[in-house]
Formats: structure tokens, C-alpha cells, sequence
């Protein structure tokens, strides 16, 4: 009897940071459980997006410089699949890329982290507010406009340190994030999406590959969550629509209940003078045509010109 032909590795490509490794881990350990014949390998890489810490994404060209690296691993053959979080993923991919599965969402709310254990709205006057997202600083400005928004950049141990040091009164991260790390006691408060709506994607782990790779994208077929799948459709479609950049405060959150799917979307003036906000519902089969639509909705309604002037700017 002539012996089994061995397969070829699975090569993961993800980030150096805890958090990306954590994820690449665990779809690594799922892999390995649906697939127990094949060998999975982890290429751990440095992005523009982790090695410049001292400017904005917004100036240094968005969330999107936390992928190129691992894409171009992807278009090389050098690595079979790319490991990320949802929400650092922008709407249009390159050319021959997809996102083959997407992982069953964890909490998706932003997570306020404050000195003294206050909430928002006992936050002092003036408070000093960590954070990088335009998103999250218009809308909790449109709540406390005393706050004094600071940048925050690098890894969550960073930021938690600027924090502990006392250089900042609270700061917000993603509850996701800081659960996977095992630091959810460090949540002082889980804001609420009417409070601060969510990223496109947050809390959900997607996997990327080539899109004529078969094999790959059977392979990870076992580890794709349809409810998750759906709202992440309505969610990228309502920013694709938009056509907004990282200098543009975009969020929105999709529910699925049963067949029934809710999306939520909002297009802000980062200052948080100014909330564009809108929902929809209708069948998860039409996620996509439902994010398109809401999307409609909110450029009429005002987010056409309040983006281009973003853009612009």
C-alpha cells in the first residue's frame, strides 16, 4: 500500500502585535481542529501601519496600511491566508483577493477605560480622551463636547500604560480586543451603539486569500459564520457606497435576527457638531442591497457634501 501524499502547510500571515497574533492563533487552532491532517504555519509581519506610531492614520493613510504588507505575503504565494480584524479592512479589496471566512462576532462596542472607574457622562470637565478614531471622537463629542480629544496610537498595552500613567483621564478601545487579550476587567464601562456606533466589522476576525486558490478557500469554508457573514456584507457595502477614507467618521452595525437583518449606519463631522444617522431592515439574503440602500438614504440626507469637503480638506 503506497503511503498518503503529504499536504502542503497552510501559511498564515498576520501582524507582530498580541492582538493579531492572538487571532492568527486561533484561527490556526480551528484550522487544525477541522483539519487535523494539515500542518498550519504562522509568518508573523511588520506593517507600515504598526511601525509609524508618531501620526494619525488619517495622515498616514488609514487603516489600511495595517493590511498592505500581509496582501502583498497573499499576491506573492509567499502565505496561503492573511489573519485580520474586520474593522482594519477598507471596503474594496485588490484585485484577486477575498475574504473567504469570517468568524462568529464577539462584542462589538467600543469599551470606555477610565481612571477612577468613571463612566462618560462622570468624566470630569475637560477630560482628556485618548483615542484615533474619528469615528469615536465625533460621536462622543456630540455627548460630552468638553472632552479634549488626544491622540492615541500603538499597541493595547501601550495605550492601557499611557492611561496608568496618568497622562489621559480615559481612553476607548474595542471591547473585542481587550477581551481576546484576557483584559475585560480593565472595561470601565461598554458603550451603547446609540452612544458610539460601532466600526464597520468590529469584533469579528476575517480571513483573507486568493481568490482562484480552491483549495484554501474550501479549507476555511468550515470556519465562515452566516450571521456574521450577512451583517458584514450590509456593513462594507454601506461604507462602500459612502466612498469614505479614514479621514471620514463612518460607522455602522448590522443584526441579524432569524432571517431578519437590522443595519444601522452614521456619517459625522469629526468636531461631532453634525450626526448623519439612519437604519434599515429587511432579509439577510439582501445584506448587501440593504447597506447600499441605507447608504442612499444618508447622501441624501446630507453625508454627499459633508464628505467631499472631507475629502477635500
Amino acid at each position: 500500500m503506497s503511503a498518503a501524499i503529504a499536504q502542503p502547510p497552510l501559511r498564515i500571515a498576520t501582524r507582530k502585535s498580541q492582538l493579531a497574533l492572538w487571532q492568527a492563533e486561533h484561527v490556526a487552532a480551528l484550522l487544525r481542529r477541522t483539519h487535523p491532517d494539515i500542518a498550519v504555519e504562522l509568518l508573523p509581519m511588520s506593517t507600515k501601519g504598526d511601525r509609524i506610531q508618531d501620526r494619525s492614520l488619517a495622515a498616514i493613510g488609514g487603516k489600511g496600511l495595517f493590511i498592505k504588507e500581509l496582501e502583498s505575503a497573499l499576491e506573492e504565494r509567499r502565505a496561503d491566508m492573511a489573519v485580520h480584524s474586520m474593522k482594519d479592512v477598507p471596503a474594496d479589496l485588490p484585485g484577486g483577493l477575498s475574504i473567504a471566512a469570517v468568524l462568529l462576532r464577539v462584542d462589538p462596542r467600543d469599551a470606555l477605560i477610565s481612571a477612577g472607574a468613571l463612566e462618560l457622562d462622570a468624566l470630569p470637565n475637560h477630560a482628556r480622551l485618548g483615542t484615533s478614531s474619528l469615528r469615536r471622537q465625533a460621536q462622543l463629542l456630540a455627548v460630552r463636547p468638553d472632552l479634549r480629544i488626544e491622540a492615541l496610537r500603538g499597541n493595547v498595552d501601550t495605550r492601557l500604560r499611557r492611561l496608568d500613567a496618568g497622562e489621559l483621564d480615559a481612553i476607548v478601545l474595542a471591547c473585542a480586543g481587550l477581551m481576546r487579550l484576557g483584559l475585560e476587567s480593565r472595561i470601565t464601562a461598554r458603550l451603547d451603539p446609540k452612544v458610539s456606533l460601532p466600526s464597520v466589522g468590529q469584533g469579528v476576525i476575517g480571513v483573507e486569500c486568493r481568490t482562484d486558490d480552491e483549495r484554501t478557500r474550501g479549507i476555511l469554508r468550515a470556519l465562515d459564520d452566516a450571521a456574521t457573514r450577512s451583517a458584514i456584507d450590509a456593513e462594507r457595502a454601506f461604507a462602500r457606497r459612502l466612498g469614505g477614507s479614514c479621514q471620514s467618521p463612518i460607522a455602522a452595525y448590522a443584526r441579524v435576527e432569524r432571517d431578519r437583518l437590522t443595519l444601522e449606519g452614521l456619517v459625522a463631522e469629526p468636531d461631532g457638531t453634525r450626526l448623519l444617522r439612519d437604519a434599515i431592515s429587511g432579509s439577510a439574503a439582501n445584506a448587501q442591497g440593504l447597506g447600499e440602500r441605507l447608504a442612499e438614504r444618508v447622501l441624501k440626507a446630507g453625508a454627499a457634501e459633508l464628505l467631499q469637503r472631507l475629502r477635500t480638506a
